[in-house]
């Protein structure tokens, strides 16, 4: 049988367990030129929230009764008369939160397994490695010399920009909530200065660990974090919008910045960026990725948890910030 995570319902804030089902039905047989994918690791990512919301967007949302979307990674099991993919061939894809998935496999790519874990093909070589890589470089414009400010930087996309500065010559300062991920950004991941935002003046901390004042902004946060970030750019900063988080589950309507005018100020750029936009070059970033991996100079975490039917538990990590690095979801062996 495939076990699938089913949408039911749209949420009003944070989402509850009752925003999906576990639907069990058999596991399908592959027609000509498709193959049968057993999934191994699911990508949860607060994206997925957005996803929920029957708005306009950049992508169309779930509707309900439908599997519910992710990416994922896993074995190709049976092939019927597939072109390019056959039995045991690992793919990484858009598969969804269930155990297996039938594809004619657009929109799937062949991943090595012996290269790195699965799990990174959906964290640091998948999404939200893109997303770090090409928000930063192309979107922030990175510059050596530069001072970066990264929100969310514990988290998948976060740590990885903040890594990338730093190869690139950057002064790099993380925010993250709690002093445990504080010290995994300075002492392991060889960010400069870590702000607690859970403990400390956002304000009086980026006064003492950005003195001259922000070159990039890469936010994963919005709210609050964002507004203190606008009032420390420097001229012709760059703020790129990647993320709210503390903004997707409100049932109040999103609070904007009120420093906007320092963009004015200080002839300041404020870009939000999609990483579809760059699926053209995903190979220029997967063969740097690779390149920097193999040199040791980038470090992959991803915070794995097991069983589809804890989908909801380990989807809320996200919101709750009880996780590090990249979080996955192991569906099946």
């Amino acid at each position: 049988m495939n076990k699938q995570i089913i949408l039911v319902k749209r949420p009003e804030g944070l989402p509850d367990a009752s925003t999906w089902k576990l639907r069990e039905i058999p596991v399908p047989e592959p027609k000509e030129g498709e193959v049968l994918i057993k999934q191994h690791y699911i990508s949860l990512d607060p994206a997925m929230r957005g996803w929920l919301r029957e708005a306009k967007s950049y992508i169309e949302p779930v509707s309900l009764g439908e599997v519910m979307r992710s990416g994922s990674v896993g074995e190709v099991i049976r092939a019927n008369k597939h072109p390019k993919f056959k039995v045991g061939d690992y793919l990484s894809g858009w598969g969804g939160v269930q155990q297996y998935v039938v594809t004619e496999g657009k929109n799937f790519f062949k991943v090595d397994a012996d290269f790195a874990s699965l799990p990174m093909y959906i964290g640091t070589l998948g999404m939200p490695g893109m997303t770090a890589y090409f928000g930063i470089l192309r979107v922030g414009e990175l510059k050596e010399g530069d001072i970066v400010l990264v929100s969310g930087a514990a988290g998948a996309v976060g740590s990885l920009v903040g890594q990338i500065a730093k190869i690139k010559g950057c002064r790099v300062v993380g925010i993250a909530g709690g002093k445990e991920k504080c010290d995994y950004l300075v002492n392991e991941l060889g960010f400069d200065a870590a702000i607690d935002y859970k403990s400390e003046n956002i304000y009086s901390a980026l006064k003492q660990h950005c003195p001259k004042g922000v070159d990039v902004f890469f936010d994963n946060v919005g709210g609050e974090i964002l507004d203190a970030a606008l009032a420390h750019l420097r001229m012709n900063a760059r703020i790129v919008i990647c993320g709210a988080i503390s903004q997707y589950n409100t049932t109040e309507k999103i609070k904007g910045p009120s420093n906007y005018l320092s963009l004015l100020v200080n002839r300041a750029t404020m870009r939000g960026m999609v990483v579809f936009d760059f699926a053209q070059d995903y190979g220029e970033a997967m063969s740097q990725y690779a390149q920097w991996l193999k040199e040791g100079k980038i470090k992959s975490k991803e915070d794995v948890y097991e069983g589809i039917e804890n989908f909801h538990e380990t989807f809320m990590r996200l919101f709750s910030g009880d996780k590090k690095g990249k979080l996955v979801l192991k569906v099946s062996e």
